[in-house]
Parts: C-alpha cells; sequence; structure tokens
C-alpha cells in the first residue's frame, strides 16, 4: 500500500505545531499555573528572595500549612496558612501561635511569632471562607498580623513547585 502525503508542506506543518504548542502553554500558564519571583525573605529558609514559585489557580481548597499566593491592597504576599474558618487564632505573650486555645508545634520555623500590635485584635475568629496566613520568616513579615484575615477570593493559588535561583559571583 502507498502512503498518503500530507496536504500540508513541512512548514505548514511546523508552524501548525508551533501554533497548538503555544496555544497549549498560554492557557496552561494563563489559567491554571502561575509563577511569580519570591518578592522578599518573608518565607525563609524555605523560599528564597528570587526563587520561582509556581503555583495552582484552580484550587479553591485550602487547609492549615499550605503555601498559597494571594494579594491584598494591590500587592501580591506568600505566605502559609495557620488556621481556617471556624478557627480561632490567638499569640500569647511569650510569641506562641494558639490556634483554637492550644499552642501550635512549627518544627520548620525557626523563630517566635510576635504579635504586631495596632493591627489586629486577638483573639481572631474565622469566619467560613476566611484564612490566617503568616511568612516562615516571622520577625518582621507582612502577613495577617499585619493586614488582617484573608479572604478565599483574595488567594491566587495554591504553591506547587519552587524553582531555586543561584546568584554566582564573579
Amino acid at each position: 500500500m502507498q502512503k498518503q502525503k500530507s496536504p500540508m508542506n513541512p512548514i505548514q506543518n511546523f508552524l501548525l505545531n508551533f501554533l497548538t504548542v503555544i496555544s497549549v502553554l498560554w492557557v496552561l500558564f494563563g489559567f491554571v499555573i502561575g509563577i511569580i519571583n519570591v518578592p522578599n525573605a518573608d518565607m525563609s529558609p524555605n523560599m528564597k528572595a528570587k526563587d520561582l514559585l509556581l503555583y495552582y489557580r484552580l484550587d479553591n481548597s485550602y487547609h492549615a500549612q499550605d503555601v498559597i499566593v494571594l494579594v491584598k491592597n494591590d500587592t501580591t504576599y506568600i505566605g502559609r496558612i495557620v488556621a481556617v474558618g471556624g478557627d480561632t487564632v490567638d499569640i500569647s505573650d511569650s510569641e506562641q501561635l494558639k490556634i483554637n486555645g492550644n499552642f501550635v508545634s512549627e518544627p520548620q520555623i525557626q523563630n517566635t511569632t510576635p504579635r504586631f500590635e495596632g493591627f489586629v485584635s486577638y483573639p481572631v475568629q474565622l469566619e467560613e471562607n476566611e484564612y490566617f496566613v503568616l511568612a516562615d520568616m516571622r520577625g518582621g513579615a507582612e502577613d495577617s498580623r499585619y493586614y488582617g484575615v484573608v479572604n478565599i477570593h483574595e488567594i491566587r493559588g495554591k504553591a506547587v513547585a519552587i524553582i531555586r535561583r543561584r546568584s554566582f559571583a564573579v
């Protein structure tokens, strides 16, 4: 049996394949996956400034310990959810995080959690679809202690991968 020739020449075939790949990437990175440069050291040592963070945009189910990308007051932040709707958040005088009256053990966090006076009144009772978000570097990071609770509509997505950027001294 004889093989039929394609009605397109090789250049047309290449362009069609190229446009298909570009369209798939546009949909994937335009609507499903987001990419952001980590703006600062607030999530250190787990994420460093200038690392690339890939996040999944289509998830609407968030849990404690999820790392999320959110927009609050026209500023993009990255933080870790520590409490969800229905929880009560407090920070003790000894700078320990308390959720629902219990001290929280956070082995990945190396610093204490100070209150930022004048921004949030403690204890904070979260409503449905509200989250309390803290950065991993607790000392001076801007997080829910600074800008308040995060509504689900302010969350852009859940972190799925970090691409480390290395800086080399010349």
